[in-house]
């Protein structure tokens, strides 16, 4: 935090422009994901779902670091391929398009995750033509009724992601009466929530998995290698804690599933936002102090055209704030509150356009800036960046030294 201050400070000194960019800290990236590979359990894989934030040099970051990526379409699987060739990548999603299912052939995707029997019809004739050896998961929307609760659940409910789980001995004979040289059933996916903040349940949840793997393993005399648990692992904004990885991974460690897991297959884990969440910040200025009916609003340069997450999600955005270094060029006094409930908007003409309500603040003046922690995932790339125009923030990048390089074209 301090460098962000430094760099602040500097930003304001050279510029009359107001501060507005996103700084990713790579480094801090690498250690957190470092630590998660310590603790992972044995024959199992670490994967970054690209969707939470598929910034180049992120993923040239990650590359030496995780096994490999997950993509969700044919734009972000090309984004891996100009990193990398040949390192591996699962590709998943309800809406693949006949060109997408084409081109993750040409490009090698290592797994195909097949969400309806049409998808996986498709990609039989598509081997076929291309003569391109495939490996599949089916992704399987279970039907247990046990599985955590979250805002965002894919799978134990009806929804468009995956396989209905009484549709598994269909899936098979599919595979059985095309059988061919070309695609091979490797195993299966699930991906059943998303955001989950319960270590303990998270883990009973891929125990399950497992268990219902060994079972159709059984059923239907199938050889799995692969069973990929998705992601889903859960980030807080009010302050409460995240998900505990260490105690996840303990808890797996000592289940009799993983013990009897052995070297017959390895399980996959594909976490997006627990990555890059906490090591993203979204910096702007406060360029207004207004009041309005008792309550008191600092618009920023930028707002949820640039970070539509607290919108999306409804909740308030953490942040701190930076007291300005900049000079104060009129004759009159600089707008401030003190000791004051304020409402952080942006620049929109919107009163969908906020990033926290009533927030307690001890001082806030125009020209302050204010560092949203935790902006490192689906902040930017979920936002309406184009909505009237406004210019895009800058991108910079803290680096094993701790100084911003300049930013690269998204």
């Amino acid at each position: 935090m301090d460098r962000l201050q430094q760099w602040i400070a500097s930003w304001q000194r050279e510029s009359q422009e107001p501060v507005c960019a996103y700084v990713y800290d790579l480094n801090g990236i690498q250690r957190h994901v470092r630590s998660m590979l310590h603790e992972l359990p044995a024959n199992s894989a670490l994967f970054y779902a690209i969707k939470a934030n598929p910034d180049k040099r992120i993923i040239e970051a990650l590359l030496p670091l995780v096994r490999g990526f997950e993509v969700a379409s044919i734009g972000e699987l090309l984004k891996v391929r100009d990193v990398s060739h040949t390192v591996p990548i699962l590709f998943g999603g309800p809406g693949k398009k006949d060109f997408e299912l084409d081109q993750a052939i040409l490009n090698n995707v290592t797994y195909l995750h097949v969400e309806s029997l049409l998808e996986l019809r498709k990609i039989i004739e598509l081997a076929k033509v291309r003569k391109r050896k495939v490996q599949v998961l089916l992704r399987i929307n279970l039907r247990a009724a046990n599985l955590p609760q979250t805002k965002i659940r894919m799978g134990g409910v009806a929804s468009p992601f995956g396989l209905d789980e009484s549709l598994v001995e269909e899936a098979i004979s599919i595979l059985r009466e095309n059988h061919n040289t070309y695609v091979q059933l490797s195993g299966f996916h699930f991906h059943s929530l998303s955001n989950n903040t319960n270590a303990g349940l998270h883990a009973e949840m891929v125990r399950y998995y497992v268990r219902k793997v060994e079972e159709w393993k059984t059923r239907y005399d199938i050889a799995v290698s692969v069973i990929n648990a998705g992601g889903g692992f859960g980030v807080t904004y009010d302050g409460s804690p995240g998900f505990d990885w260490p105690l996840f991974t303990s808890l797996l460690k000592q289940s009799e599933e993983w013990t009897r897991l052995g070297d017959e297959a390895e399980v996959l884990f594909e976490p997006g936002r627990y990555i890059v969440a906490d090591h993203g910040y979204y910096i702007t200025e406060v360029i207004d102090l207004k009041l309005s009916h008792e309550q008191w609003f600092a618009v920023i340069r930028g707002g949820t055209h640039h970070n539509r997450l607290p919108a999306s999600w409804g909740h308030n955005h953490p942040f701190q704030i930076v007291q300005t270094e900049r000079e104060w060029p009129y004759s009159w006094a600089k707008p401030m509150v003190v000791d004051s409930n304020v409402t952080i908007v942006g620049e929109l003409c919107t009163p969908k356009d906020r990033m926290h309500t009533e927030a307690k603040v001890p001082r806030l003046q125009v020209g302050d800036v204010l560092i949203f922690v935790k902006s490192g995932a689906y902040c930017w790339t979920i936002s309406h960046h184009d909505f009237l125009g406004h210019p895009h923030p800058a991108f910079y990048y803290l680096t094993e030294e701790g100084i911003p390089c300049p930013a690269i074209s998204q």
